[in-house]
């Protein structure tokens, strides 16, 4: 009897049947005009960065809606601080292909917990933006261990930035305020702006441009 092969109902189901039957023909869908797709470590995992091929396809109605209740949900900036640089998704792309594959730089899901475990982009750690902003209840302690994770070493005189990474902060999407929240806390200790980027888009833009979305554990979701 001839083997067959169940219906596929996840969103990135045909990329993974087109991985499992050995398919190389080239993408439809690229990322770039020059990018088609390219791998991410997430933990112990290698992540193909690739999006959805199904041009039908559509996000979930979390990152779908049009309204939410402003405040606390309302339109950020463009320019969070004259310093820090707003990158889309191009921009995106070429820091985890080259600062965060390199290990000179960090991709920082800055929401709650709670958001980072219904999934996350490749590649990302999960520091939420109450423990990297004191006026948003980091306490000393809390946020020494914050700021470690990110290279700065606490000292007798302050704080030391000369091993500080670079980073990109990221939250839900343009109406969400917790990555904003966590680059103010970080300028209002000394982080080095220049090193810091904010990727408004956040998770709403990633999820439009069909990339792909992971456990914290690394397991492949679906919309």
């Amino acid at each position: 009897m001839p083997t067959t092969i169940p219906p596929i109902k996840t969103t990135f189901g045909l990329l993974l049947l087109l991985f499992v039957s050995g398919n190389a023909a080239a993408l439809e869908v690229n990322i770039t005009v020059t990018v088609d797709q390219f791998q991410v470590r997430h933990g112990e995992h290698d992540i193909s960065i690739l999006r959805n091929q199904d041009t039908d396809a559509t996000i979930e109605f979390n990152f779908a809606r049009t309204s939410r209740p402003c405040p606390p949900f309302c339109a950020q900036p463009m320019q969070l601080d004259k310093s820090v640089e707003t990158i889309g998704e191009v921009e995106l792309v070429a820091f985890m292909q080259g600062p965060l594959a390199d290990g000179s730089g960090l991709l920082i899901d800055a929401r709650t917990e709670e958001w980072h475990e219904r999934g996350t982009i490749p590649g990302s750690i999960n520091i939420p933006f109450n423990q990297l902003n004191p006026e948003q209840g980091a306490d000393d302690l809390t946020l020494e261990d914050a700021l470690a994770r990110l290279g700065v070493e606490a000292t007798d005189k302050g704080w030391n930035f000369s091993k500080a990474k670079h980073l990109v902060l990221w939250c839900n999407g343009p109406w969400c305020g917790q990555s904003p929240a966590a680059i103010k806390g970080l300028l209002s200790v000394g982080y080095p702006a220049g090193k810091i980027k904010y990727y408004r888009g956040g998770m709403q833009l990633w999820r439009i441009f069909g990339l792909p979305v992971v456990s914290p554990d690394g397991k492949l979701l679906d919309d």
